[in-house]
């Protein structure tokens, strides 16, 4: 018996020579509690959230990586309901343990408020559009206000040039 008779009939999930890596990591690693929501990719516009995932992947590593930041992007373009389990795990080995479960974290829950949102977008981003438009607008009413002012001042000016001209003229002519 030259065949290894005793592997004979066992698949590959009882041969621990080919046991699932990935489960046994899955198992032994840390994951937040909002990755129990599902996501459904199609209610979520990713290019709204892809400059966040841009820069936040970029202020982790120090310099901007494109073959992280594309891999990420696959990975949740390719899946209709992508698991922030695996997504963490794959992320781990560019951002380390910390930093993956951190940004996945964040990531996940701009995912899930997405989601919730009709047009996709996080409430996150709407808010601080708001705020931005708001900060504009009040900017906008400061500038307002500083240009009525400086106008008031430029006619109270020319008032006042015109009165002492007139005052002027009139002294002059009672001279005469």
């Amino acid at each position: 018996m030259a065949d290894a008779g005793f592997f004979r009939g066992t698949n590959t999930d009882q041969d621990a020579r080919f046991y699932n890596k990935e489960k046994k990591l899955l198992k032994t690693m840390k994951f937040p509690a909002n990755f129990g929501t599902k996501v459904d990719m199609s209610k979520v516009s990713l290019d709204t959230i892809k400059p966040w995932i841009t820069e936040k992947i970029t202020d982790t590593l120090g310099f901007e990586d494109d073959v992280v930041v594309e891999f990420l992007f696959n990975m949740l373009e390719s899946d209709q309901s992508p698991d922030p389990r695996e997504l963490q795990l794959n992320l781990t080995g560019f951002l380390h343990s910390k930093n993956a479960r951190l940004f996945m974290e964040e990531l996940w829950d701009l995912l899930v408020s997405a989601q919730g949102n009709i047009g996709g977008i996080p409430t996150k981003f709407l808010e601080q559009k708001k705020e931005e438009i708001r900060q504009r607008k009040l900017e906008q009413e400061r500038i307002q206000e500083n240009l009525k002012r400086q106008e008031e001042m430029e006619r109270e000016i020319l008032e006042r040039r015109q009165r002492e001209h007139e005052e002027r003229l009139a002294r002059e002519e009672e001279e005469r």
